[in-house]
């Protein structure tokens, strides 16, 4: 007959959970330990951690026949996360923990040999998915107490041990309270950034730049000098761009968690994130994959900015394999026995400088490249990534006046309120329009639609394409730039002054450089 125990824990693939049934059998037989039910290294390495907890921690080892199965069988189980369960599977099934809670509580944590609990990736998918499962709540590690408090209506009981854990569970802690958290509270205070635009010395047709792309959700390209302030601006876009929402921040989060970047203590990432790899970086670091596929870098800046500095350094093929995410905003990462989703609705900032030296465009120091190394150099950057970029702006050097300036700069609170009127505008213009959100997403039925010109905006725009050599890629371009200019001033029809200043926004298409 044997003896059989039966408990619940949860497995993430993806971003998205699964709760996993955790069923124990222990029959007559010599020692031996099985896990089946598709489990990784990591959860076969389970059996020598769960044993030696239990033997530490005082309680009985059945040396007998134990078969752990984790269903459904046809999920990959990977990770640390199922110690705790087997442990306490192993407990009720030698009646150590005699409870009718096994089946109402999700249990998740890595065990240490001493039976102590440690903190484990993905908590927040897996308390998503509890909730939607209708189960009552989670017994976790302290340190992921927070992050799974994030859900509402689950009840969260943080444990430190095996040893709690099975006193809980025997209702030996009956006046034991749920951990709760004040969820608007950590919220709104975690909603500040440390940096601001008003660090920023000068450059004021740069910040005008960002902001018009902020408010559009346009992709954008700075070219200049080492030590213009590429980065300093680039850094400074998420203090522009609108707050996130609740439901973009446990999106946001789910992804940090899975990773397992999300800080120590952390309940919710409610900034909006910056990632900036170098450009040493490989394919499937940045779009994310692995033999356990994991978020790359893009999937990390969801909702938030990709910074690609010495856009011309990165490899060839890493720049090829952004295009699909940028036009789709996620990215599908596909193995022989699965094939795993993850979101990846970003905007890409790129910094380059305008030749192999530098100074191309400095006029107070000389460049020292030939026409020749600086074509190769440009000609690196791949056209069709281009395409997806709206914006390319000059970024001169600071001059020694504005450095020394007293003048304090427009604070990112102010742009901010700015880029938001603009978004609300446009979130109207596309209600009901899935997948639209900003005048970026729109496609060239959109663009007839919503961008029409009088008859001096279509001379303006004539007049560009012909005499300074516009290419054909600038056109839809300048458009959608201008609709998000009008939109900023709160104006309906797109002016030629709307037109002049997108215009100016293309300066890769007009430099010598590109001929």
């Amino acid at each position: 007959m044997g003896m059989f125990s039966h408990c619940l824990s949860g497995a993430t693939l993806g971003i998205k959970a699964h709760v996993v049934e955790v069923e124990t059998h222990i029959a007559p037989a010599s020692h031996v330990f099985n896990v089946v039910g598709l489990p990784d290294n990591a959860v076969k390495e389970s059996r020598d951690r769960v044993f030696a907890a239990i033997k530490t921690t005082g309680f009985k080892w059945p040396g007998q026949r134990i078969t752990v199965n984790l269903a459904p069988a046809d999920i990959r189980k990977e990770g640390v996360a199922f110690d705790l369960p087997m442990a306490v599977g192993i407990l009720a099934a030698t009646n150590q923990v005699i409870s009718n809670l096994l089946n109402e509580f999700v249990l998740i944590g890595e065990l240490a040999l001493d039976g102590t609990l440690r903190p484990t990736h993905g908590t927040l998918p897996i308390a998503v998915e509890a909730k939607k499962n209708n189960i009552r709540g989670m017994i976790v590690p302290r340190e992921n107490a927070k992050e799974a408090a994030m859900v509402e209506g689950l009840e969260v009981y943080p444990m430190d041990s095996l040893v709690e854990t099975v006193s809980f569970l025997n209702g030996e802690y009956k006046i034991l309270k749920p951990f709760h958290v004040d969820i608007k509270e950590i919220f709104t205070t975690e909603q500040r950034y440390p940096i601001d635009f008003a660090d920023v010395k000068g450059q004021e047709n740069v910040k005008r730049a960002l902001e018009v792309a902020a408010a559009g959700g346009h992709n954008i390209i700075m070219i200049g000098p080492p030590g213009s302030g590429k980065t300093m601006l680039a850094k400074r876009l998420p203090t522009i761009l609108p707050p996130l929402t609740f439901d973009e921040a446990i999106e946001t989060t789910k992804i940090h968690s899975v990773a397992g970047l999300l800080p120590p203590d952390t309940a919710l990432i409610s900034t909006r994130p910056f990632r900036s790899p170098h450009h040493t970086i490989s394919d499937s670091a940045l779009v994310g994959g692995g033999t356990i596929p994991r978020p790359g870098e893009i999937s990390l800046s969801h909702h938030g900015v990709l910074f690609l500095d010495e856009l011309p350094e990165f490899a060839r093929n890493v720049l090829e394999v952004l295009r699909q995410p940028v036009e789709d905003g996620h990215v599908t990462i596909s193995r022989s026995k699965m094939s795993i989703d993850y979101p990846a609705n970003f905007m890409m900032v790129c910094a380059m400088n305008p030749c192999p030296c530098g100074y191309f465009t400095d006029p107070t120091k000389e460049c020292t490249c030939t026409s020749l190394q600086i074509q190769k150099y440009m000609a690196k950057i791949s056209g069709p990534l281009l395409d997806r970029i709206d914006l390319n702006i000059d970024v001169p050097a600071v001059k020694y006046k504005e450095l020394a300036s007293k003048d304090t700069s427009e604070a990112s609170h102010k742009i901010r309120e700015r880029v938001v009127q603009a978004r609300e505008i446009q979130m109207k213009r596309f209600a009901g329009r899935k997948g639209m959100y900003s005048n970026a997403d729109m496609i060239s039925k959109d663009i007839q639609n919503y961008c029409k010109l009088d008859s001096a905006g279509e001379e303006l725009l004539k007049m560009a394409i012909t005499k300074l050599g516009l290419s054909a890629r600038a056109y839809d371009r300048i458009l959608k730039v201008g609709r998000t200019i009008a939109d900023l001033s709160s104006t309906e029809s797109i002016r030629p002054e709307h037109i002049s200043e997108a215009i100016q926004y293309r300066s890769l298409d007009r430099n010598l450089w590109m001929a």
